[in-house]
């Protein structure tokens, strides 16, 4: 799929980095199936460019939503149809959905996302796929499924790493609206900043994230990822191996002789 073909999403590029925009501000950037294909058609062409040309790729992919929202959940259309799906068709279509956000989530590419308004639902599964959320402090953020007779079940995988059963057992089962500061008590939200503050802070992360090397920064992405699901043997074996292989590699050679050189490495940005 051409992005210039997409309907509900914009992929632009700004030098050293992809963003990411969910382009349905009628319906507060809602989700249906074919926002999700684009999400997922998109993560498909940016993993490829970064195994192609680590180098070349994007540094970091910044996620926001146009309008006053980030992500309001289902659209109610595609919430219509599912609901004369069978069961089958019910249980393909969550895996879709569940694919898209593991694309997400295991991007070599360091992700932010720009919470600029509503996130509830579906935008939750979202943003606990990205490495750093900062979101304007009036945000609306809120697990609203079981208004609705159902569970945030297939976000469930991606978001109980980030905020703990201890969070999950109140907001899940309360489907109460909470703000930034609480979403970041949590750990769902790493920044939370005026409206006015929004961009530089996002702006801030990047300029952090251009100064590593990226193939580095790929590597820490798979050890926290890998490292959540390993025992401790395994765990120690498989960080051995990795660091060594980093530390042997061009990247790794040129990180540490510009350290020890005193110089900037060569893909400080």
């Amino acid at each position: 799929m051409n992005p210039s073909t997409y309907t509900r999403l914009r992929l632009d590029r700004d030098g050293a980095v992809a963003r990411l925009t969910l382009a349905r501000p009628e319906v507060r950037n809602a989700f249906d199936d074919v926002l999700i294909g684009e999400i997922g058609d998109a993560c498909a062409m940016l993993r490829a460019e970064s195994e192609r040309d680590v180098a070349a790729a994007p540094r970091a992919v910044v996620i926001t939503g146009d309008g006053v929202a980030f992500c309001a959940g289902a659209d109610m259309n595609w919430m219509r149809r599912s609901a004369r799906y069978t069961r089958e068709e019910n249980e393909a279509d969550a895996r879709r959905f569940a694919g898209v956000l593991r694309a997400l989530d295991e991007l070599p590419i360091p992700t932010i996302a720009r919470v600029n308004g509503t996130c509830l639902g579906g935008g939750m599964g979202l943003i606990s796929c990205c490495d750093m959320v900062v979101a304007v402090e009036n945000a609306d953020f809120g697990f609203t499924e079981v208004r609705l007779g159902i569970a945030p079940a297939v976000i469930s995988t991606f978001v109980l790493p980030k905020i703990g059963p201890a969070a999950a057992r109140r907001y899940f089962l309360t489907g109460e609206i909470f703000k930034a500061p609480v979403a970041r008590a949590m750990g769902l939200v790493h920044e939370v900043t005026d409206a006015d503050g929004l961009d530089a802070t996002v702006e801030r992360l990047v300029a952090a994230l251009r100064g590593n090397g990226p193939n580095a920064v790929a590597a820490a992405k798979r050890v926290i990822r890998e490292g959540m699901s390993l025992s401790r043997d395994e765990s120690i074996e498989h960080t051995a191996r990795t660091i060594a292989g980093l530390r042997t590699s061009p990247e790794g050679q040129e990180g540490l002789g510009a350290f020890l050189e005193k110089r900037r490495p060569s893909w400080k940005q």
